[in-house]
């Protein structure tokens, strides 16, 4: 009853938005614009919150829904006037990183891993593979590019030159997030957008980061003991629990292990 009493004040509320996992279009548990969008207009409209705290546990993924993600956190900042908070657990490494990025402050554990401002792709060569056991390969066209980084052909000179085009445009967008998001913040570092990594107080002197913290004991101390916490994170579907053996799950499982192993995580 005490919040609906106007001349006692109620406790303030913080809307904590767990980010966690791969960052792409579909796929059990993977972060996306889409399934995260109700969670995220939730965070910013219920409870009248006094700020919304991103927790952020992502080695990256999809440029364009790092992006998309980004931009609708900031969007509603904008309008409902909340401050944004994020902290980061083990890693927020690329397109993780980007999702740091919408936040008006950035606290990381002394441990945790930040940045990774780069854009990678990788994949398979089988031509020989499939050459040895007399397959042939018929691709059929219409369009000279439409057939570009086949694995199962040879790999052509052309082809690199314009996918190492796309990653640059994508490589630009991500400064220029970085940059407008962080500003004066940023140290004058020639490695800051190489795709390094920097961890704890080693990202707060390149200006990654806006400090050391950790998300319960920061937001008590800005908003005090009795402020309250209101938490959304994503939900595997139930039928996609009871498939968690199914090999689409272990696919996906062998994925998200492979992105963290590539910051020793």
């Amino acid at each position: 009853m005490r919040r609906f009493i106007p001349f006692l004040s109620s406790a303030p509320v913080v809307s904590v938005l767990r980010l966690q996992g791969i960052i792409a279009s579909g796929g059990p548990g993977r972060l996306n614009d889409a399934g995260l969008a109700p969670l995220i207009e939730r965070a910013f409209r219920k409870g009248r919150p006094a700020a919304v705290a991103l927790s952020i546990n992502s080695p990256g993924g999809s440029a364009a829904q790092s992006s998309l993600i980004a931009a609708r956190i900031r969007r509603l900042s904008d309008e409902r006037k909340i401050p944004v908070l994020a902290f980061v657990e083990d890693v927020a490494a690329s397109g993780g990183y980007w999702l740091a990025t919408a936040a008006d402050e950035i606290h990381a554990d002394e441990n945790s891993i930040v940045g990774s401002i780069g854009v990678i792709s990788a994949g398979f060569g089988l031509h020989e593979l499939i050459a040895r056991h007399g397959i042939e390969r018929r691709v059929y066209t219409a369009g000279r590019s439409k057939s570009m980084l086949d694995p199962f052909r040879p790999e052509q000179d052309e082809d690199v030159a314009r996918l190492r085009r796309l990653q640059d445009q994508i490589h630009d967008a991500f400064i220029a997030q970085v940059k407008r998001r962080r500003g004066d913040r940023l140290a004058d570092d020639p490695e800051l957008f190489t795709g390094e990594i920097w961890v704890g107080e080693k990202a707060r002197e390149v200006g990654l980061i806006d400090g050391i913290g950790h998300l319960v004991p920061a937001i008590k101390a800005r908003f005090g003991d009795k402020v309250r916490l209101n938490r959304y994170q994503q939900r595997r579907p139930f039928f996609g629990r009871l498939a968690g053996a199914a090999a689409a799950s272990v696919a996906a499982s062998i994925e998200e292990r492979a992105a963290y192993a590539r910051f020793g995580l």
